[in-house]
C-alpha cells in the first residue's frame, strides 16, 4: 500500500471514531436532555391513549418524577407473571385511617452520577439479578422506597425516601401486615439468581406513616434463609438467620441464630456471639 493511501485510511478511521464518540455522547443513555425528551413524549402518548384519569394517578406521578428528579430516574414497574400480562407500576395507594390523607408508596430507581442512565427493563426479573456481574456496563441502579402525599390541589409532596440495598432483580411491591404485632409493612421483593431464591426488603411502619420506616431484610434460597420472628418482646420485629449443612447429595438446616434489634447500637445483634451484628 502506498504512503498516501495509508494516510487516507488513518484519517478516515479517525473521523469515524470521532463520529462514533459524538453519537455515543449524544445518545439517550448519556444525554439528560434526550433522555427526558423521550420519556416526556412517551408520557404524552400514554395520556392520549388513557380513557380514564384520576387525581394523582401514575401518569401524573411519572410526570412529577420527570420534572423534579435528575435524568435517569424512573418509577419502576413490577415483573410480569405471564407474557400476556400488562406491566403494573410499582405503586401502592394508601389512605391513612386517622388523618384521611392519601399517600402513595412507590419504588423509584435513580441512576448513579457520572455513569450511563439505567433503564427499568434491565433491572426487572431473574436475569437482572446478575446486573452487578454484567460486563456491558448498564449503569448503576440506586433503588428507593419513596412515600408521596397526594395534596388536595392534586399536587405531590415527597414525605420521605428510604434506600433499598439492591441493584437489580426487582419483582414486586406489596402492602402486608405482621400478625404478631399487627404492624403494616411494605415488602419489596427482589429475585436473586446468585442464591437461587429471592430477597425481601421489609419496611415496617412502626409509628406515624410520615416517619421513616424500619428496614428488615429477609431472604430464601437453596442454602440461605432468614425469616421474621419475635424474639425480645418489643415492637420492632426480629429474625432468625439459618445456617446450613452441605454435602454432595443434600442441603439441610444446621441451626438457627436469633437476631434482635439493639436500640442503643441501632443494629441487629445476637447473644450467640457478641461480635456478630447486622445493619438490617
Amino acid at each position: 500500500m502506498k504512503k498516501f493511501e495509508i494516510i487516507l485510511v488513518v484519517i478516515t478511521l479517525f473521523f469515524l471514531a470521532c463520529g462514533d464518540e459524538e453519537s455515543i455522547t449524544n445518545s439517550a443513555e448519556l444525554s439528560a436532555a434526550k433522555e427526558k425528551a423521550i420519556r416526556k413524549h412517551n408520557i404524552e402518548l400514554a395520556k392520549e391513549q388513557s380513557n380514564t384519569r384520576n387525581v394523582c394517578d401514575t401518569l401524573a406521578l411519572e410526570e412529577y418524577i420527570l420534572e423534579h428528579y435528575p435524568a435517569g430516574t424512573h418509577l419502576m414497574r413490577m415483573n410480569k407473571t405471564s407474557i400476556y400480562e400488562v406491566p403494573k407500576k410499582a405503586v401502592i395507594y394508601y389512605e391513612d385511617k386517622c388523618s384521611r390523607n392519601k399517600y402513595i408508596f412507590t419504588c423509584i430507581v435513580k441512576s448513579k452520577e457520572c455513569e450511563r442512565f439505567v433503564e427499568p427493563n434491565n433491572l426487572i426479573g431473574y436475569d437482572a439479578s446478575f446486573i452487578n456481574l454484567d460486563s456491558t456496563k448498564l449503569g448503576t441502579a440506586l433503588f428507593y422506597l419513596t412515600l408521596f402525599e397526594c395534596n388536595k390541589d392534586e399536587s405531590f409532596r415527597r414525605v420521605w425516601e428510604k434506600s433499598v440495598p439492591s441493584q437489580g432483580g426487582f419483582n414486586t411491591i406489596k402492602l402486608k401486615r405482621w400478625k404478631p404485632r399487627n404492624i403494616e409493612y411494605i415488602e419489596l421483593n427482589f429475585i436473586d439468581g446468585i442464591i437461587s431464591g429471592n430477597r425481601n426488603y421489609n419496611y415496617f411502619i412502626l409509628d406515624d406513616i410520615e416517619m421513616k420506616p424500619h428496614l428488615i431484610e429477609t431472604y430464601q434460597g437453596i442454602g440461605h434463609r432468614r425469616t421474621l420472628a419475635e424474639i425480645n418482646d418489643d415492637i420492632i420485629p426480629d429474625y432468625y438467620e439459618y445456617r446450613f449443612r452441605h454435602n454432595e447429595n443434600t442441603i439441610s438446616v444446621r441451626d438457627s441464630i436469633p437476631f434482635y434489634w439493639d436500640i442503643k447500637k441501632c443494629l441487629y445483634v445476637t447473644k450467640v456471639n457478641k461480635k456478630w451484628f447486622r445493619k438490617y
